[in-house]
Order: structure tokens, then C-alpha cells, then sequence
């Protein structure tokens, strides 16, 4: 599919506006360039062009709110400064897979004061001498290279306040409640109800030798 029919069928009833996350992956391009993205999409945050045929983001729109762009498996050789003046707030790139050879194609990335992390798997400029060290000098504000810090530490694969005051998310259910609470309330009540059967046996038995003391006595 076209990327431009791709996001006239994202769109459905809804406003560029009210999109926050836009997925265009292995969508061909028309001339390797972006095509059908306007700069409408003043909310978008989350922007996947995988794989899909470019080779220039000349004409990439206004993107104010962009926190993350994933662009690997293209054909991306230059032309970065674009991102800075156009998605300023940007936080995750992802460049892997492209045509980046060397360490000055990626000085525009300089200009990215928010940029935190940063993706180039598969570029012929990771097979340059002191390659890491060259990009966090070059991008001082950049905490990941690759999934790995300047201390070759790994990048944790989520936040763990997302996941509920340190609770795994193993501890909940599909409902979002803990797990194991419903079980025990379902334990409870059958508890309960055994109690009330016998409670309820127990009165029955009572009356029954009640009503045969009547009889006898009656005889």
C-alpha cells in the first residue's frame, strides 16, 4: 500500500490533529520522499516509517510533539538538519539500517537538545574507529547509543514506574486488578456459604427434634 492511502485509511473518521501515534511501516514512497504526512498532525508523538522506500526527509512536515521517530531499513544518507528545525522536542531516533557513513552526516543531530537515544544497527558509520566515542562527544545530551550508555550499560526496556509502584505486571490480571485477589474473594465466599449450609443444616435437625418430642408427647 501507498504511504499516502496507508494514512488516509489511519485516519478513518478521525482529525490529523487527534492523532498521537501513526504507524506507516513498509509502505512504498512515491520518489523515495514522505508523502501524504502535513504538519495537521500538530499532536503526533510517535511517527514508524520502516522500510519504506525513503531516501530523503526533506519534505518531513512541522511536527512539534514528535518524541519518537523510527526510520530504519531506508536508504537515508544525509539531510538530518531537518529534524531540529522541525521536530525539536524529538527524544528517540532511529536510523538503522540507512546509508550513514560517516560521523559528520550526523552533526545535525547536535542542534536535538532532547535527544536521548539514539539507533544506528547496521550503518557503515558503526565500523569507524572510536565510533561511540565520537557520537557522545559529538551528542553530549545523548544517554543511549545503540541500547547501550557510554558505560556500555543496556537501556532498561521500560520504566518502571509505568508499572505500578514497583509491582510487576505479572501481579496483575487482564481486569488490571492484582492477581490473587479475586481468587481469595471467590475462596471467601465459598467459605461463607458452607458456614451458612451448615448453620441452615443445624436449624433444620433442631426443628425436626422438636416436632418429634410434640409427637411422642402427643401419643
Amino acid at each position: 500500500m501507498e504511504m499516502k492511502k496507508r494514512i488516509t485509511v489511519e485516519l478513518r473518521n478521525r482529525k490529523p490533529s487527534e492523532v498521537k501515534e501513526l504507524v506507516l511501516d513498509n509502505c512504498r514512497s512515491d520518489d523515495g520522499k514522505i508523502v501524504g504526512l502535513t504538519s495537521e498532525f500538530e499532536n503526533l508523538e510517535f511517527l514508524s516509517m520502516i522500510n519504506a522506500n525513503l531516501a530523503s526527509i526533506s519534505n518531513l512536515p512541522k511536527l512539534g510533539s514528535l518524541k519518537k521517530l523510527e526510520l530504519s531499513d531506508n536508504r537515508i544518507s544525509n539531510g538530518l538538519d531537518v529534524l531540529a528545525e522541525r521536530t525539536p522536542n524529538l527524544t528517540h531516533l532511529n536510523l538503522s539500517g540507512n546509508k550513514i557513513k560517516d560521523i559528520s552526516t550526523l552533526e545535525p543531530l547536535k542542534k536535538l537538545k532532547n535527544l536521548e537515544s539514539l539507533d544506528l544497527f547496521n550503518c557503515e558509520v558503526t565500523m569507524l574507529n572510536e565510533y561511540r566515542e565520537s557520537l557522545f562527544e559529538l551528542l553530549p545530551n545523548l544517554t543511549y547509543l545503540d541500547g547501550f550508555d557510554a558505560d556500555d550499560q543496556e537501556a532498561p526496556d521500560s520504566d518502571p514506574e509505568a508499572d505500578g509502584d514497583g509491582l510487576e505486571e505479572e501481579d496483575y490480571d487482564e481486569n488490571g486488578e492484582v492477581d490473587g485477589e479475586e481468587e481469595e474473594d471467590e475462596d471467601d465466599l465459598e467459605e461463607l456459604s458452607d458456614e451458612e449450609e451448615d448453620e441452615d443444616l443445624g436449624e433444620e435437625e433442631e426443628e425436626g427434634v422438636e416436632v418429634s418430642l410434640k409427637t411422642e408427647v402427643d401419643l
